[in-house]
């Protein structure tokens, strides 16, 4: 039997599970990371304080498993598509004032907005593979904005790369780069020549590869990378036999863990859903398929060989965060998300409707996708004065809703160019949630199927560090030997009449601003 490490590095943890080469999960860990917010819509983090939450989990993992070091033979990474940068002497390359080693840009920095829209607004064909618009979400215009607010940093950049491909490098020194992470997040191209250099050249980065150390071409997922060095094993709590693999985003983790599983299986019916912070969609086809507003489609960010379109809402489990924080009495339960879902649940039983009058925009940190529009802000209407608990019940239970009807704006725009999406692979930490579990179901008509699998983006590295074990077809060699199983949430037909007409008024909004 063999045994790999899946890793996951979300926005506020990391995570690390043991698995065999059936996909089941043998033990999993986890430690938070700090995240760093110095103005409005910025965000950092310190690769160093990830390293060491990865170090514990994966090590606390092997001591609950009981198997033994030796014979865990690969592992791999996903995580957040976060900018790690490092100096000139491969240490940290120090963001913000002060002793705490903050050089991580996080994936939801929006400090890069002006960098974004201006390349939106040169017309170049890189914008082809973006649905047409740059997010400062992306790390181009991240790097942009390093070069011309810091441009002291930038003389001492000596590495740039997705938090994915630096933890392959700390681990086992390649500087190879996965076809996942460059693609959907560096305007890298896998399918034609990778790198548009004179778009490089128009955006002032002629320098971006050399600085930032990255190769002429990408590697598929799931690559050998290398062997971990001894200073990694020590610290890991592995050996260096063990074999590290090129990793992938936290999202396409997710959906290799999930649609992965299906590979064979009419993939172009079924839709990823990797719910937490923000959700993010992901959709796989045999044939090139351009979507308006829709990123990609990228060659190969989930499986060798397929086309991966991504969709993506910028604030969900945020958003229910935030309703909370601002309208919530009490909060001391560490479950309230769970117990208001239950509570909202046993309401809608006696009263579908008892939220009717509220509405909620939830584009509180801008639109992702399909409007790709960073500066579009959410709202609540139809308050009106009454018990607050029950407005704040209300409020939620329609910021639930809006979540949803965003998924289903995906899906709608997907279908009309060529998907025919009816089933939803959902996983992360919204199927902790019955209440939103069945909201998916009902706003988009879809099927939502849940796995059994404990943690399918933490399966998905798994995979991938299965995958450098396998000489040809590796993601259908891997899976075929793991469980389908699952459990299938189908939509209630009251519910979604009630949603179609909800749906309708969502849609006015977005009409206002001549963007639907």
């Amino acid at each position: 039997m063999r045994y790999v490490i899946g890793v996951a590095v979300g926005t506020r943890s990391a995570r690390a599970g043991l698995f065999d080469e059936t996909g089941h999960m043998l033990a999993t860990a986890s430690k938070p990371i700090t995240l760093k917010q110095p103005k409005l819509e910025w965000a950092e983090q310190s690769s160093d304080e990830i390293w060491q939450s990865i170090c514990y989990s994966v090590s606390e993992c092997i001591a609950i498993s009981g198997i033994k070091a030796k014979k865990i033979s690969g592992i791999s990474y996903s995580a957040t598509c976060s900018l790690v940068l490092l100096d000139k002497k491969n240490k940290v390359l120090v963001l913000s004032d002060g002793k705490e080693n903050w050089n991580v840009i996080v994936w939801m920095d929006h400090r890069a907005a002006c960098e974004a829209e201006e390349i939106t607004k040169s017309g170049s064909s890189i914008l082809n593979n973006l649905g047409g618009t740059m997010s400062p979400e992306m790390e181009i215009p991240k790097l942009m904005w390093l070069k011309r607010n810091r441009p002291e940093l930038w003389e001492q950049l000596g590495y740039a790369g997705d938090l994915a491909d630096f933890l392959v490098y700390h681990s086992c020194g390649s500087l190879k780069r996965s076809d996942c992470t460059l693609g959907c997040k560096w305007t890298y191209n896998a399918d034609e020549d990778g790198w548009n250099k004179d778009f490089l050249h128009q955006i002032g980065l002629d320098d971006l590869l050399k600085k930032a150390q990255l190769p002429d071409r990408a590697v598929p997922v799931g690559t050998f990378m290398g062997k971990l060095t001894k200073q990694a094993a020590s610290e890991l709590g592995l050996t260096t036999n063990c074999s590290v693999a090129s990793g992938l985003i936290d999202a396409h983790a997710g959906a290799l863990g999930t649609l992965g599983l299906f590979v064979d299986d009419q993939l172009e019916r079924r839709m990823a859903l990797i719910a937490g912070t923000s959700n993010c969609h992901i959709s796989l086809s045999p044939k090139k398929i351009l979507i308006p507003g829709i990123w990609g489609p990228y060659s190969g960010a989930v499986i060798n060989g397929m086309w991966c379109s991504e969709g993506g809402q910028s604030a969900t489990g945020a958003l229910l965060d935030h309703i909370v924080a601002l309208f919530a009495k009490d909060r001391s339960s560490k479950n309230y998300h769970t117990d208001i879902a239950l509570q909202l649940m046993a309401i809608e039983d006696e009263n579908p409707e008892f939220a009717a009058e509220i509405y909620v925009i939830p584009d509180f940190i801008g639109n992702r996708t399909p409007f790709a529009n960073p500066k579009l802000r959410g709202h609540i209407s139809g308050l009106t004065i009454e018990d607050p608990e029950i407005s704040f019940l209300k409020i939620y239970w329609a910021a639930a809703a809006s979540i949803a009807y965003g998924t289903r704006l995906l899906i709608d725009r997907m279908n009309q160019y060529g998907y025919k999406i009816d089933t939803i692979h959902l996983s992360g930490g919204h199927t902790k949630s019955p209440l939103l579990i069945n909201l998916y179901a009902d706003a988009t008509g879809c099927d939502v199927f849940v796995s059994n699998a404990e943690e399918p983006v933490l399966l998905g590295a798994a995979i991938a560090a299965l995958a450098q074990f396998e000489d040809k077809n590796y993601v259908a060699m891997v899976t075929k030997k793991m469980n389908k199983n699952g459990k299938l949430y189908l939509p209630r037909e009251t519910h979604r009449r009630i949603h179609n007409e909800r749906y309708k008024e969502f849609n006015k909004h977005y009409k206002r601003y001549e963007i639907l």
